[in-house]
């Protein structure tokens, strides 16, 4: 570090600033600094600099290793931010959430020093098996809501996202709007269940028992079938764009135009929506900003800053040609 104050010019204290990001610092130093930091090759001892600062600059990301979209999608929105934040991750999946088994997870980040963790919960008892560990860093959970303090969240907000969906097939003249739900032990498929069946009943309309079942086109276009030999709605809403993809296979081997015969709204905007055929109308998750700000949240708690509660990320709906007004 004296080679570089050397080079740069300035004390020693003031490199230790730079490196450590200080405020204090006039913008023309800290280039200097930065250059001859870059010029020299130099490499601060994180060890030695975690003792001074107590911060390690590493993250715990415990997630359920889930290849679906959502959770990678969120995984990576994570390290993407980590990585803009200047921090790094240690990352821990969990096929199953057992008290026993998160502890011993969230015990090895200790071990490693880490300043805080992120979970990506997507079930009840990986919130229960969280909850009942006493974590000596903060905590931030991706998904749940309304935990106890001193947890903290952010979530998308499926439940609205879910209510434009609906809204959007009710302002174009539908009546009959059937749900095809994800696995009801995901908290995210009962938000979309809750948000469709809510505004359903604002308007007057009842809701029929939704379809539920896994999240694959394998499913949707099961249920597809299903629907053709028992007569379909004049709209469904599925819980997300993979089942949608099922249905529009099933609905075209019956010979049913999308949309002229069934709308169809899918959930999560999946790279490849605009080219279904037809180009699928579905609600879009901004996965770039919920990491941003699981990562902002979770800074701002190991800085003492930010109160228990949950971080509502809003969602948009993305019109296409998959939906229009009833033909019957």
């Amino acid at each position: 570090m004296s080679d570089v104050a050397a080079l740069a010019g300035v004390s020693h204290q003031t490199v230790s600033r730079v490196l450590n990001d200080h405020p204090s610092v006039r913008p023309a130093t800290r280039r200097r600094v930065l250059d001859a930091v870059a010029a020299l090759g130099y490499r601060p001892n994180l060890a030695a600099r975690a003792l001074v600062t107590r911060r390690s600059g590493t993250i715990g990301v415990l997630s359920s290793g889930s290849a679906l979209f959502g959770p990678t999608s969120t995984l990576i929105a994570i390290e993407n931010a980590a990585r803009e934040l200047g921090l790094f991750v240690s990352l821990a999946t969990l096929p199953a959430w057992s008290s026993d088994d998160v502890a011993s997870v969230l015990e090895h980040f200790m071990t490693e020093g880490v300043d805080g963790v992120v979970v990506l919960a997507a079930h009840d008892d990986a919130v229960e098996a969280v909850r009942s560990f006493a974590s000596p860093v903060p905590v931030v959970m991706v998904g749940p809501m309304n935990l106890p303090a001193p947890l903290r969240s952010v979530a998308v907000d499926h439940y609205t996202g879910a209510r434009q969906a609906v809204r959007h097939l009710l302002d174009l003249g539908h009546r009959d709007v059937l749900h095809l739900a994800g696995p009801t032990d995901w908290l995210d498929a009962r938000r979309r269940i809750q948000g469709w069946h809510d505004e359903l009943a604002a308007a007057g309309l009842e809701s029929r028992e939704p379809s539920t079942g896994d999240w694959s086109a394998d499913r949707g276009y099961a249920d597809g079938r299903e629907l053709v030999s028992g007569g379909p709605p004049t709209a469904v809403f599925a819980a997300n764009d993979q089942l949608a993809l099922g249905l529009l296979r099933a609905f075209w081997e019956a010979g049913l135009r999308v949309p002229d015969d069934v709308s169809v709204v899918g959930f999560d905007d999946v790279d490849g929506s605009a080219h279904f055929v037809p180009p699928l109308t579905t609600v879009r998750q901004d996965f770039a900003r919920l990491g941003e700000r699981c990562l902002r949240v979770l800074l701002e708690t190991i800085a003492g800053g930010t109160p228990p509660g949950t971080e509502l990320i809003p969602t948009s709906l993305v019109v296409r040609a998959s939906t229009a007004a009833p033909r019957r």
